[in-house]
């Protein structure tokens, strides 16, 4: 599995957090630094192909291991597609034996028996077939035939259901799957889809990154920086071969944490997960013999200097990206404004330092010289600042007024 590394196997309960996903398997694998690590996660039950033939996909059948006529065989007692009328194998069996005939809607599959014999007594299979999801399930029940009434009854021998039945009734075998498997078809490229995740030392499973997801399509989405979305990968042939194995090349002592396989078929009602707990260790040095003799002797290693690159990892969660990329959005909007602020206080600041300009043109006028005209002045007499007329307040005002104008002031020395 690893270039100069080991691996264990765990075996683990499905997760408590997420029942839909069951953990298939957990590793530890420990590598050297600058090899290659392979975590492996193989299933050939993600190798699909087309489902041409719709109706022959779902099947269920009835077998029987029976020791009445002491041949000690199994033999085949009916069987039922997905879309299609149940077949009975025996003619002795014709209308005797049964399946309901909603079975592939509501997932009923029991067999019912109408006038049981001693012939019927043995073990009975119910098998569940999908075989476009490669889904294969078996129930065993014993059926046992008693001729006393009180005998009859049900229970379970540790391994299967065990009935006792009264000869001459009808008994019915009960064979129920709730999966979804039995669910109609959907498109196949929306439903597979795997991805990897990785969780560092410290960060619990929740924070864990994303590394990969594929999809059956040929859709592929890689996360992180450029040079783990470069050193960390998966075949572009995952879906033909079922091999979604993780490449981790030049390791380091930043590879180290929780590597998880995550495997969704959401038709075949198929969430599988696979562990792995990576760890890097320092390759074994090999031990030279120094000649002492010689003039020119070699420095020593120092064991504290930390060879490789030297990697840090930022782990920001899925919220917080959010939020920084929220907040840098405000910021620049905010720098945008402040930038036109400045702009328009500038353009006021020119404006006033080269005063108001107007524009006699403004309405068409044609520029007025006052030097084209000439002012006749020989008409023009003086008048004294009390010719002029003003608009007076009352009639006495007005009266002296003219009387100013028609009797002139005399001038009267009165030294004579």
């Amino acid at each position: 599995l690893v270039n100069s590394g080991f691996c264990s196997l765990l075996s683990v309960p499905a997760d408590a957090s997420n029942p839909a996903s069951v953990v298939v398997s957990v590793l530890n694998i420990s590598a050297t630094l600058g090899s290659q690590a392979v975590l492996p996660c193989k299933s050939y039950r993600m190798v699909w192909t087309q489902d041409r033939l719709n109706d022959r996909q779902r099947v269920v059948h009835w077998d029987v291991y029976s020791t009445y006529y002491g041949d000690n065989k199994m033999e085949r007692l009916c069987d039922m597609y997905s879309a299609g009328d149940q077949r009975v194998y025996s003619s002795y069996n014709q209308g005797r034996i049964f399946m309901p005939q909603n079975a592939f809607t509501d997932g009923n599959f029991s067999l019912v028996i109408k006038g049981v014999a001693e012939s019927d007594e043995g073990t009975y299979s119910c098998n569940l077939h999908h075989h476009y999801c490669h889904l294969y399930e078996t129930v065993k029940i014993q059926l046992v035939i008693t001729k006393k009434a009180e005998d009859a009854n049900e229970y379970w021998d540790g391994e299967k259901p065990v009935i006792v039945a009264l000869e001459g009734t009808t008994v019915m075998l009960p064979c129920v799957n709730g999966n979804h498997i039995w669910t109609e078809r959907h498109s196949e490229e929306e439903q597979q889809v795997v991805h990897w995740d990785r969780q560092p030392p410290g960060v619990p499973h929740d924070r864990a990154d994303r590394l990969i997801d594929l999809y059956a399509s040929g859709e592929r989405r890689s996360y992180g920086p450029l040079f783990i979305r470069q050193k960390m990968n998966i075949t572009d042939t995952a879906f033909a071969l079922g091999d979604f194995s993780l490449r981790i090349s030049q390791l380091e002592s930043a590879d180290e944490g929780t590597y998880s396989c995550h495997l969704h078929h959401h038709y075949c009602g198929l969430h599988e997960r696979r562990i792995y707990q990576v760890f890097v260790t320092e390759p074994v040095k090999e031990k030279k013999v120094v000649n002492l003799t010689t003039h020119n002797i070699a420095p020593a290693i120092d064991p504290n200097v930390v060879r490789g690159h030297n990697v840090i990892n930022v782990i920001i969660p899925e919220s917080r990206m959010h939020f920084i990329q929220q907040l840098g959005y405000i910021l620049a909007t905010l720098l945008l404004f402040i930038v036109l602020l400045i702009v328009v206080v500038l353009v006021t600041r020119k404006r006033r330092q080269r005063g108001y300009e107007y524009n006699v043109k403004k309405y068409g006028e044609k520029d007025v010289n006052l030097k084209e005209f000439t002012v006749d002045t020989t008409d023009l007499t003086r008048y004294k600042s009390e010719d002029v007329r003003l608009d007076y307040k009352n009639n006495i005002l007005k009266e002296k007024a003219e009387q100013t104008r028609s009797f002139p002031a005399k001038n009267i020395d009165l030294d004579k």
